[in-house]
């Protein structure tokens, strides 16, 4: 909203001093958003002059003309002027040398076109007051000579540019404005809108039939009107100053009082109107071609005014081609309206049709203003346009119970933890045009134009804010004792750090995907992942769900990756995801007047999705480098698989490592994890049809864990370290070449005993040794006593016993 200050002024009694940036000042104080001062930046000598001679110069490309100008001085102005739009005995405004106009525009005495220029004959825009640049402003007769057209013309003003919220719908007025600037200087308010109505009978048949959503319509009449009247010079530049452009004097007319009064206005000619004026909803099949010459196909939600010939306006937003005011319009009908914001919006929604006046309805209307609106309008109509006021108005309207809130004195002081006195939250509430009844608790009835109070925390709000935010004593915050982290917090840090320390970099990609990155995983039609939730108002229509794995979102990090040159990839990504339960339905929706019941809180839970924690972690290109000190390694699946090892540990468990065949990883190559009986995730390396349409290098490989289904409860503490010697013992075992090797590491590990400190694979044989069909497999053995030197036989013995259940639980053989 554009607000000059001078138009502020005439409602505000601001004291004479005050300047734009003060003022704006003391409005964001208060609360509101003031985004730009424009100040005036022109300075004179500009006055008024009377033409006396024009002389054409004809020797140049384009007319020339030569002007003298009586400014007031002994000697007339000598001045070249290129516009042909005044004659002699015209009153112009003449730029003298050293004046400066708008845009830092200097002017001084030149010579041009073989003349001496001495200043210039200014136009609207070189004014900064309109947009005309063709022609000349020409003065009334009876403007007088040598008068100081900064005055006159009052281009001296200051433009405030406010940011106005979408709860705030009376600051998109001067009136509004006028009113905030008054309080915060403690001044004298005049309300535009304080007009005597008179009682008068209908002027033109109307009447409401959706009560719903317009409970007050008015209409009133002018005859006679002169269409060619032109606007005044004062209203165009209000107009113009505000960013409106001016069109002709009744379409000036209501644009100014809705600038003034916030009330949105429209013009009909009398003529075209058909019977009565009803307010209702469309019907199907109808239609409007609206003012922007655009034939809209009607929904039946919308909000219509008609006629006996059909539609004639979308109610709120524009008007209909067929009843505009035009050059013969002689008779017209000011109508003004209060309308539901909430039917607005979804009208100039569904249409995109969105004008200054659907801004303001949008954002709630004084519904006391059309009586006013409506009688300022025809009474401006009749004093500028030489129009005759047809007496009477007609008023349809439904009845509405009136706003009352009740709320304890101390409210505003127990939300703000600031003292108020009783006076104050009294006199600041009556400010804004609230009515309050009762000693404690007060009884609040808002005023009309404010129809964003509604809750007693609103008339806190404006307690506060005109008492000043800035009188609120700033205090360091005294947060609650609280538990910490929990367990589980607890364990998803250490996966990330442990991760990170082992050369890891941590992603964050957004949770959404799509059936397209489903293919590309390679998932099975009845795969679970599949079922994904859909949002109902996505970001990008080319990833409508939620997301059911944290792969998608990886493998698109690392293809961005490897797309800027870095080949060598080490990733992981935390988060959530969300699998829809069977039967779950739609999630429900309470009020607000209350705290949710267990109950409630129940049915929301069960409606929800599971939302369980993963950790997913891709390696492709180089493990390790290649350099003076050797070859380098290739990242692969014993990576991934050793990346879910870092991360049980850190919930204190070993994962047991089975073969398995899950999508997208490669059907030989894919690895399933245990903890106990719960499967936890699955690692291995990707499928090369998943690596090839994602980008990746070669046997780029991949874990995704369900963090949700590994213990919380452990708390990681140093091993404990034994100063005693170890004792090494290997062991070769001949075993069928599809025994996993985790089975009899697992079988080693409990024939050893508590003796047993590690267990490493170190070579796996096949060949005619170890006959066909069959291979060895070749185990370090780390045997440690906490309270003693183990002796050989000791280690023997554990030796023994690790070989021999390992052949009893999977036929193993010592290899010889």
């Amino acid at each position: 909203m554009r607000a000059p200050l001078s138009w502020l002024r005439e409602y505000a009694a601001l004291p004479a001093g005050v300047t734009g940036r003060e003022l704006a000042a003391k409005l964001i104080a208060a609360g509101l958003e003031v985004e730009t001062v424009e100040e005036a930046d022109i300075t004179g000598p500009i006055v008024t002059g009377r033409v006396l001679a024009i002389e054409e110069l004809t020797e140049f490309k384009k007319p020339i003309r030569w002007c003298q100008v009586d400014v007031g001085n002994p000697e007339p102005q000598n001045l070249i002027c290129g516009a042909r739009n005044f004659a002699v005995g015209d009153t112009v405004v003449v730029v003298l040398p050293g004046a400066v106009l708008p845009g830092g525009f200097a002017v001084g005495a030149r010579k041009t076109y073989g003349r001496v220029s001495e200043g210039m004959i200014c136009s609207l825009r070189e004014l900064g007051i309109g947009d005309d640049h063709d022609g000349i402003l020409v003065l009334p007769e009876d403007t007088g000579v040598g008068v100081d057209a900064i005055e006159l013309l009052g281009l001296a003003d200051d433009v405030l540019d406010i940011a106005v919220t979408p709860d705030r719908g009376y600051a998109l007025s001067i009136r509004g404005l006028a009113r905030e600037a008054a309080i915060a200087y403690g001044v004298a308010f005049t309300d535009p809108a304080d007009v005597p109505i008179p009682d008068e009978g209908p002027s033109y048949p109307a009447s409401i039939e959706a009560t719903d959503v317009c409970d007050r319509f008015v209409l009133r009449r002018v005859s006679g009107f002169d269409p060619a009247a032109p606007s005044p010079l004062w209203l165009r530049t209000r107009l113009f100053r505000c960013g409106v452009r001016p069109v002709s004097l009744a379409v000036d007319v209501t644009n100014y009082l809705m600038l003034e009064l916030g009330q949105p206005l429209h013009a009909f000619d009398a003529a075209k109107l058909t019977g009565e004026v009803v307010v209702r909803r469309a019907r199907a099949g109808e239609s409007l071609e609206t003012l922007d010459h655009v034939k809209r196909t009607l929904d039946p939600g919308d909000l219509m005014i008609t006629d006996g010939s059909g539609v004639i306006s979308i109610a709120g937003a524009m008007g209909g081609l067929h009843t505009e005011i035009d050059g013969s319009s002689t008779e017209v009908v000011i109508e003004a309206a209060h309308f539901d914001p909430v039917s607005v919006a979804r009208t100039v929604r569904r249409h995109r049709l969105h004008s200054e006046a659907s801004y303001r309805f949008e954002r709630g209307v004084d519904r006391e203003l059309p009586l006013a609106a409506s009688l300022r309008a025809v009474r401006l109509l009749a004093e500028l346009g030489g129009a005759r006021v047809v007496p009477g108005a007609t008023v349809a309207e439904a009845p509405v119970e009136p706003v009352t809130i009740t709320i304890p004195v101390s409210h505003p002081e127990r939300v703000a933890g600031v003292e108020y006195s009783r006076e104050t939250v009294v006199r600041r509430l009556e400010q804004v045009g609230c009515t309050v009844a009762g000693d404690d608790p007060i009884t609040v009835t808002p005023a009309s134009w404010r129809t964003d109070l509604t809750d007693p925390n609103d008339l806190a709000e404006e307690v506060i804010r005109l008492e000043g935010y800035d009188a609120i004593p700033e205090r360091a915050p005294r947060p609650s004792a609280g538990r910490g982290l929990t367990s589980r917090q607890r364990l998803r840090r250490r996966v990330g750090r442990v991760l990170a320390a082992t050369g890891h970099s941590e992603v964050l990609s957004y949770p959404f995907t799509s059936v397209k990155d489903f293919d590309a995983l390679l998932l099975p039609v009845d795969d679970a992942r599949r079922g994904a939730l859909r949002l109902a108002n996505p970001l990008s229509e080319d990833e409508p769900l939620l997301r059911t794995t944290l792969l998608p979102g990886l493998l698109r990090t690392a293809a961005r990756n490897l797309g800027r040159g870095q080949t060598d990839l080490a990733l992981f990504e935390t988060g959530l995801v969300y699998r829809p339960k069977d039967g779950a339905g739609k999630v429900p929706a309470y009020g607000v007047e209350h705290a949710p019941s267990e109950a409630e809180l129940a049915a929301i839970e069960a409606a929800l999705p599971d939302q369980p924690h993963r950790v997913a972690v891709l390696v492709a290109g180089a493990a390790e480098p290649a350099g003076w000190w050797g070859a380098g390694r290739r990242a692969g699946w014993q990576d991934a698989i050793e990346a879910a090892r870092l991360i049980a540990r850190e919930a204190g468990v070993e994962l047991r490592v089975t073969a398995d065949r899950h999508e997208p990883w490669h059907p030989g190559r894919c690895a399933a994890l245990w903890h106990g009986d719960v499967l936890v995730g699955h690692a291995g390396e990707l499928h090369p049809r998943v690596v090839q349409h994602y980008g990746l290098p070669e046997r780029a490989s991949a874990v995704e864990l369900e963090l949700d289904r590994l213990p919380d409860g452990h708390s990681p503490t140093a091993p404990p370290v034994s100063t005693y010697p170890v004792a090494t013992r290997d062991v070769a075992l001949i075993v069928p070449a599809n025994t996993p090797a985790a089975t009899v590491e697992a079988a080693l590990a409990e024939g050893a005993g508590d003796l047993l400190e590690s267990l490493r694979l170190f070579d796996v044989y096949t060949g005619d040794q170890v006959g066909e069909g069959n291979k060895s497999l070749a185990y370090a053995l780390r045997l440690r006593a906490p309270d003693r030197t183990l002796t050989a036989e000791e280690a023997s013995t554990a030796r023994d016993a690790a070989i021999a259940r390992a052949t009893e639980l999977t036929g193993a053989t010592p290899r010889t």
